[in-house]
């Protein structure tokens, strides 16, 4: 008989974490998380300020089978003028009563903090952390702040009744698949930029604190009308802020400016997930520091994360230019792999765009759905 807990102690949460490492623990393209970011996450996040999120333990007999958390993300309702309840951090062996069990607990949670829309997922918390079932690309690792499944999950997930939200799309060049036009095109870009005041330049990490502010107010701007956003509080996005400025190269780290306005961004970062799938159970201690301090200078891959223009400044030449100087700095820099994303399947702007560079749709995450 399948037994749910209700995390509530240090000792639950830490096997709630724990708990992938154990499924995955035979599988070569599986990456832990660092266990102090994700109790974090769960504990300490501004997002639980103004949110609830509760998460549970599935137990059969004495060993745990699976996991999930409720999210009630009030943020996202007040956004979306909706009454929605979300699943995330969904981890379970292949069993289907297991399966069914944890997601009418997460469901029934729901329902009692008054839900009455659609029960949507995986996010954890939101779209603007790592978010999507894996339904294609099992072949390799996952790039960094990326999720990772068994591909059994679609069919757990299929059987009860979710449908597709929407698609997810990662995509990916090798050292010598991409189009290095925006790159031979960059100083003419560049220069037409100029004559309307708008020069591109790497983030002032001196004033970080004001630069961040900045791009918040980009973040929130450029990204409003993508399916499931939900602004960042100030409080968020400066926690996120102060995670990736531990792990970013400035040399990826891009801004446009017109007189003073950021009117653009954008931010690769160098692929962590190298070293971390090497830190066993994602802890830092006693070793895991020390894989990161020697091994982040030889990471040979980049993920792009992010790449936004604000209205009024889109097919102006400034996603190229941005593309063009990652591309060159990648280059420069000797890596071999690079994954841009992810993106909306139906955002053909942006896609077509990339597909002009040879971007190769090598990875496909879904967001589900059902009436609650």
């Amino acid at each position: 008989m399948i037994k749910i807990v209700t995390v509530g102690s240090k000792k639950e949460l830490a096997s709630f974490i724990d708990f992938p490492h154990d499924l995955y623990k035979d599988d070569p393209n599986y990456v832990p998380e660092l266990f102090i970011a994700q109790r974090d996450l769960l504990t300490i996040h501004p997002f639980h300020k103004h949110n609830v999120v509760q998460t549970f333990l599935a137990y059969d007999g004495g060993k745990i089978v699976g996991r999930i958390a409720a999210i009630l993300n009030n943020a996202h309702n007040k956004f979306n003028n909706a009454n929605d309840g979300f699943f995330g951090f969904f981890d379970c062996i292949n069993n289907t009563e297991v399966s069914a069990t944890l997601f009418e607990t997460a469901a029934t949670w729901l329902k009692q903090k008054g839900v009455t829309g659609k029960f949507i997922g995986p996010v954890n918390f939101s779209t603007n952390e790592p978010c999507g079932l894996l339904i294609e690309g099992f072949d390799t690792p996952p790039f960094l702040m990326q999720t990772y499944n068994a591909p059994y999950y679609a069919d757990l997930i299929d059987g009860l009744g979710f449908v597709k939200n929407v698609d997810l799309i990662a995509w990916h060049w090798d050292d010598k698949s991409y189009d290095d036009k925006s790159v031979r095109l960059l100083n003419a870009l560049e220069e037409r930029l100029k004559r309307s005041n708008i020069v591109i330049r790497t983030l002032n990490l001196k004033k970080f604190k004001e630069e961040a502010a900045k791009l918040r107010e980009v973040y929130n701007s450029a990204w409003d009308h993508n399916e499931g956003f939900v602004p960042l509080s100030d409080d968020e996005f400066d926690y996120l802020a102060k995670d990736l400025k531990l792990i970013l190269d400035p040399d990826f780290v891009l801004v446009a400016e017109q007189e003073g306005k950021i009117v653009a961004f954008g931010l690769a970062l160098p692929n962590y997930n190298e070293i971390f799938q090497k830190i066993k159970r994602g802890r830092l201690l006693p070793t895991g520091i020390f894989k990161i301090l020697f091994g982040r200078k030889k990471i040979q891959s980049l993920r792009i994360y992010a790449l936004g223009v604000i209205d009024g400044y889109r097919k102006m030449g400034i996603e190229a230019c941005l593309y063009g100087t990652i591309i060159k700095e990648y280059k420069r820099k000797g890596m071999k792999q690079a994954e841009a994303g992810w993106t909306l399947e139906h955002n053909d702007m942006v896609n077509r765009a990339i597909e002009a560079i040879n971007g190769n749709p090598y990875k496909k995450y879904r967001l589900y759905e059902k009436q609650i």
